[in-house]
């Protein structure tokens, strides 16, 4: 099927989402931005998909969304009833549309009445990945971009043991998924009647206490915290991304106190407005909070990606300068 056919498919399409419409409508003139949208479909690989956001097959909006998520369910349909009882977690990180592509996944999860659940708020990685086991849940997703950038997002699947999904469920997960042969005719629940049904459920404080506690017994030397875990002066960032309020927590919860955030950088923000690239591998990321540890002497800077699942430090050396 030619790109042409299937751009004609999705602009004559009645039920079309008006903001995709109205994107299609603007490019009308340009074909050779029509062709990069609908020339391919969007892989689904074995961590997931990751794309630009915007109509078309090519890219990452509600139906390409629901597209992922009907093959999710269907692999989850095929491994029985106890796996669509025990259901999904999904989590999300800050960037554009990441809250409403979640609320997609589990409209499409719901319409097969596989149980669902959403966090309250955006939440890292690694507590999405600690949820599907806290929760015994069969999956999990990950409405995430990690570190590209802004006009990106992603949708990445995790297994009955909160880790992404090795060769042979992944190989599963992408032969439902290539078997969804219309994005557009994906069927979704409703979200109020999917809530009162119990098929979808909002979780929030009681899996990050849950999280915490956990997070508390891996501390490998309490007793040396506990004496000078208070002195060690420690600079933070999120990069505008998730973990501010976990990675706050779980230090001081550990004895680690003297915590300063980079104000500039607290804050979730899709744009990722104070960095080239959200990507705490990159030096060139950790500049802002390199001027907080200069100017309160720290000994060392933490910072973490969006979605929390890559972490970069600097640790002050015997001569005062950070070593990454």
């Amino acid at each position: 099927m030619s790109w042409e056919t299937v751009y004609k498919k999705w602009i004559a399409d009645p039920q079309l989402d008006p903001a995709l419409k109205k994107q299609l409508d603007a490019m009308a003139d340009d074909p050779e931005k029509l062709e990069d949208c609908f020339y391919t479909n969007l892989e689904f690989g074995t961590g997931g998909m990751r794309g630009e956001i915007g109509p078309g097959t090519n890219r990452l909006n509600l139906y390409t969304i629901r597209k992922a998520s009907e093959g999710l369910a269907r692999y989850i349909e095929n491994a029985g009833e106890e796996a669509k009882k025990r259901g999904v977690v999904i989590a999300h990180d800050p960037r554009h549309f990441s809250a409403e592509f979640t609320l997609e996944a589990a409209k499409t999860l719901g319409a097969h009445g596989i149980k669902t659940y959403i966090f309250d708020s955006l939440r890292p990685t690694p507590v999405l990945s600690f949820a599907v086991r806290d929760l015994h849940a069969f999956s999990g997703i990950v409405i995430t971009a990690s570190h590209n950038p802004p006009q990106y997002n992603g949708y990445k699947v995790y297994n009955e043991f909160g880790g992404q999904l090795p060769p042979k469920e992944a190989d599963e997960v992408i032969r439902f998924v290539a078997s969804v042969e219309d994005e557009l005719a994906v069927k979704v629940g409703d979200v109020d009647q999917l809530k009162a049904s119990g098929d979808l459920e909002v979780v929030g404080d009681q899996v990050d206490e849950a999280y915490q506690e956990k997070v508390q017994t891996l501390s490998l030397n309490p007793e040396l915290i506990r004496r000078v875990g208070s002195d060690l002066k420690i600079v933070y960032t999120p990069l505008h991304g998730t973990s501010r309020y976990p990675i706050i927590n779980g230090l001081k919860r550990w004895g680690f106190t003297n915590v300063t955030v980079v104000k500039e950088q607290e804050e979730p923000d899709p744009e990722f407005s104070t960095v080239k690239s959200p990507n705490p591998e990159e030096h060139a990321a950790f500049k802002i909070a390199m001027e907080y540890g200069k100017k309160l002497n720290a000994d060392l800077l933490i910072g973490t990606d969006p979605d929390s699942d890559r972490l970069g430090v600097a640790v002050r050396m015997i001569k005062a300068t950070m070593s990454f």
